[in-house]
């Protein structure tokens, strides 16, 4: 599985993503992150900022959901994917802390990085579309900027 022109559009274009971990003991948890981009043909990394439970979780169980939308046009993805953690003392450290640096220009330190390969993808899309399917996203764009006060 690859990530296509448009999931990397998407990642460009949020904000946000919401990367959800178990832990042994079956116990979820979801964190937002800041500081995420697509790397390669198939994987996202993610920086860890202040992230305990997310490195905790994943390294006892490999298996996480990240999902990012862009919050005005209501549309985005979720990826269903194995993750690792990337410590400094790994050989590909240097260029995946290179491609997350450049979005966070050194303000955010960072001492591993989550890496998700992809498994599965689904597409995530606002209920209004498919409830009223004449909706365009310039209309969904409007509305959210309405209902967010912009």
């Amino acid at each position: 599985m690859e990530l296509t022109r448009e999931i990397k559009e998407y990642i460009d274009k949020s904000v946000l993503c919401w990367l959800a971990t178990v832990s042994s003991e079956n116990v979820p948890n979801v964190s937002p992150k800041e500081i995420f981009k697509y790397y390669g043909a198939n994987r996202i990394i993610v920086a860890n900022i202040a992230s305990p439970q997310t490195v905790r979780n994943i390294k006892q169980n490999e298996n996480v959901c990240i999902s990012f939308i862009d919050v005005l046009v209501q549309k985005g993805f979720q990826v269903k994917g194995k993750a690792r953690i990337v410590e400094k003392s790994n050989p590909e450290f240097p260029e995946m802390e290179k491609v997350l640096t450049e979005m966070t220009g050194g303000n955010f330190p960072f001492a591993t990085i989550t890496e998700i390969t992809l498994a599965q993808v689904k597409p995530i899309i606002a209920p209004k579309y498919i409830l009223y399917p004449k909706t365009t996203e310039t209309e969904q764009i409007e509305s959210a900027k309405k209902a967010y006060g912009l």
